[in-house]
């Protein structure tokens, strides 16, 4: 059956861009279904208006960061009693705020690295944690403003005081665990593959996300098949500890050395670009990116 679907896309957050093009995708993706389309971004004044004024059948939520999968937008939906995709209000507060999604995760058996809350001027003057430590935004994602700091490092990073640093200034200072990087989509309950990330930058960072060949996809991740388990059911119970819903994509560390699997965060809102992690897994599992954003599409409710 096909529906009147608005595409919120672009936003306020540092992750605008790429959120526009996973829009673009997903409207894409929908319109080749039959579905009736309208694209609106939330970066426009009276945006809730001209959604008003769409009426549409749901909301296909293609937003990242800030105003987009942190509990605000859904519950500007909710309050509109518009059915939309992804994570409520809860949920996605929740996994936005990765010090506390992490405190709440832990309870439920989870592994995941220790880490502090400091101002960002604090944690330019000095060391809050032996080196080598990460220093990152508490609430953004795509990795974006993540510095590492590496062993012996003489001074903590300048860059969180400097007058050009846009994240707010809130910041997680996380110990830094060796190994490789590994992500699990979850759709619904199921947990889809294991992916091992190999960044061409110094780590996965935002151009190694989205820039075309700024990393490689090993998938499935050659790894052994019992750490493979152990991260696809790490992925379902931290989509379920939280409430999540719809599609999300959880990111480890593997350190082969120890045997070690950490948790490092949940993304409610994972990226759905040419490049993303999520649609290549579902590609792998047999489902389309057509048939993906069908499925999220119908997944679509109110209240979430």
């Amino acid at each position: 059956m096909t529906k009147r679907i608005a595409v919120l896309l672009g936003g306020l957050s540092p992750e605008r861009e790429v959120s526009k093009v996973s829009g673009a995708q997903i409207a894409k993706a929908l319109r080749g279904r039959g579905h009736e389309v309208i694209e609106i971004d939330p970066a426009e004044p009276f945006w809730p208006e001209a959604l008003k004024e769409a009426a549409p059948d749901l909301v296909f939520n293609a937003l990242h960061g800030e105003w987009g999968e942190d509990g605000r937008i859904q519950g500007v939906l909710e309050y509109m009693r518009l059915p939309y995709t992804h994570s409520g209000v809860l949920a996605s507060a929740l996994a936005m705020d990765k010090q506390r999604a992490k405190a709440v995760l832990r309870a439920a058996g989870l592994k995941c690295p220790e880490g502090l809350i400091a101002n960002r001027y604090e944690a330019a003057r000095d060391h809050l944690m032996k080196p080598p430590y990460v220093a990152k935004p508490n609430a953004q994602g795509s990795s974006v403003g993540v510095v590492i700091v590496p062993d012996g490092a003489n001074r903590p990073p300048a860059v969180l005081a400097s007058g050009e640093w846009p994240y707010g200034d809130e910041v997680l200072i996380e110990r830094f665990i060796p190994g490789r990087e590994l992500t699990v989509a979850v759709m619904g309950d199921r947990a889809l593959t294991v992916t091992e990330i190999v960044p061409k930058t110094a780590f996965y960072d935002y151009e190694a996300k989205y820039a075309d060949g700024g990393s490689v996809h090993q998938l499935p991740a050659d790894i052994p098949q019992a750490v493979a388990d152990e991260a696809m059911a790490a992925a379902v119970t931290a989509h379920q500890t939280l409430g999540c819903r719809g599609l999300t994509r959880s990111d480890f560390r593997y350190d082969p050395a120890s045997g070690g699997l950490w948790l490092l965060e949940i993304n409610t809102q994972p990226g759905m670009t040419p490049t993303s992690l999520a649609p290549e897994q579902a590609a792998h599992c047999g489902i389309g990116f057509d048939d993906l954003v069908e499925w999220m599409a119908e997944d679509a409710s109110c209240p979430r």
